[in-house]
């Protein structure tokens, strides 16, 4: 669990740092890396959207019994 514990964490960094240029800069990082304007959505993106929502999931549900003391 420690892989997958890992890669959702870094796919919740990229999603949270790509928010935050879009708020602040108005800059898709996401669409940029994948050689798209602003707004724009191809299908790999869209995965790639959907694995950071996913991750973001994961990584609530698994730090909610973390937080409350019990084994994960």
């Amino acid at each position: 669990m420690k892989a997958l514990d890992l890669v959702t964490q870094v796919l919740v960094v990229v999603g949270a740092l790509n928010w935050g240029l879009v708020g602040f800069a108005r800059f898709d990082l996401v669409a940029a890396v994948f050689g798209l304007s602003f707004g724009q959505v191809s299908p790999l993106t869209a995965v790639v959207y959907g694995l950071v929502g996913v991750s973001g999931i994961y990584q609530a549900a698994a730090g909610i019994p973390r937080r409350l003391g019990a084994s994960a």
